[in-house]
């Protein structure tokens, strides 16, 4: 289930948690983030991107035209990835990107988890969770230690998805929250 934890990033104490869809969205917007819940395509486990891409692009389209967006495609990340361990570790320290951040789960769950304006807000995204962090946004992400994520990702250009780390702990300081 989708959940959303606000913690006061110098106390740590916990100001919001809610696993209302509707509520998460609502906190997140004034971020600038984007949080939606779509309808998940019928397909069997694991199956190939394809048919992932091909099941989502009436919704994929839309969005795609809306936000100006050039192309998506689909990342699988399970815990038997050879580089599991070195994937997960490259999104764990708090970093920023040049341009938005967009990911729709398919299948598993991963925590985006963001440090803005004195509060961390970790959002636990889940299968259906569309999530769209804002270009410049200080955060991390954590599919977990032994990830199980298909998702897809949209973008404009990828170069705008390299990580320019912050060097901060705030990372190591907000391990995510599970649901």
């Amino acid at each position: 289930m989708s959940r959303l934890v606000i913690h006061d990033a110098e106390t740590k104490a916990i100001l919001a948690d809610t696993q209302d869809p509707a509520e998460i969205a609502s906190l997140l917007s004034p971020l600038g983030v984007r949080f939606e819940r779509w309808e998940v395509a019928d397909l069997p486990p694991g199956a190939e991107a394809e048919a992932v891409l091909a099941a989502y692009k009436p919704r994929l389209d839309a969005l795609m035209g809306e936000t100006k967006a050039g192309t998506a495609d689909v990342i699988r990340l399970t815990a038997d990835h050879p580089q599991a361990d070195a994937i997960r570790a490259k999104f764990l320290a708090e970093h920023i990107h040049t341009e938005d951040e967009v990911r729709f789960f398919h299948e598993g769950a991963g925590n985006f988890i963001l440090n803005v304006g004195g509060k961390v807000y970790d959002a636990h995204c889940t299968r259906g969770d569309l999530i769209s962090v804002p270009a410049e946004t200080q955060h991390w992400f954590d599919a977990g230690p032994t990830p199980n994520v298909t998702a897809l990702r949209i973008f404009t250009d990828t170069t705008g998805w390299t990580p320019h780390y912050t060097g901060t702990d705030m990372s190591e300081r907000f391990p995510a929250t599970t649901a």
